[in-house]
């Protein structure tokens, strides 16, 4: 049960953490004259997150926990890492273009478009099944594919659109 606990405190102080940095970022973008794209959609985003986390919590808390998914769980956490460390002011929970600002190549830019929503996904599915929750996965990861699919083309035109 410890570690169950321990495993979603975790989880939810680094996405608290996440949303405090990202909404100092969207600040700072916005300040020097960035515009924010596909702003409908986020409430989606947020209620999405928030029932997957919560979820876990009601469903997650005492169970055992499978070393194996932890260990990709955690693995995801630091190709995040990559992510925001490569982004760096850059990196937001919304869409931000900043006219006149390159696109990131560097990092895990290098090898996809969009490197954060794919560890995004491998985290909607790993981590209900290192509580042994596969259904929960399964829907989790339906419901956030529909979000995503409206997101990536949101953020596509937005990019292909930018003056750069």
């Amino acid at each position: 049960m410890v570690l169950s606990i321990a495993l979603l405190l975790f989880v939810t102080l680094q996405r608290l953490a996440e949303l405090i940095h990202a909404r100092r970022n969207t600040r700072r973008l916005l300040a020097r004259g960035a515009l924010e794209i596909g702003a409908a959609h986020y409430p989606l985003m947020i209620v999405l997150h928030a029932s997957w986390l919560g979820g876990l919590w009601l469903m997650g808390t005492g169970r055992p926990i499978s070393l194996f998914w932890f260990a990709v769980f955690m693995i995801l956490q630091l190709l995040r890492l990559w992510v925001l460390a490569t982004l760096k002011d850059r990196w937001t929970t919304r869409i931000i273009v900043l006219p006149g600002a390159p696109w990131i190549t560097s990092g895990p830019y290098r090898f996809l478009r969009h490197p954060n929503y794919v560890i995004v996904v491998g985290e909607i599915a790993a981590l209900p099944l290192a509580f042994g929750l596969p259904v929960f996965a399964v829907v989790f990861s339906v419901l956030n594919a529909i979000v995503l699919t409206i997101r990536i083309r949101a953020e596509n035109r937005a990019l292909c659109t930018a003056i750069i």
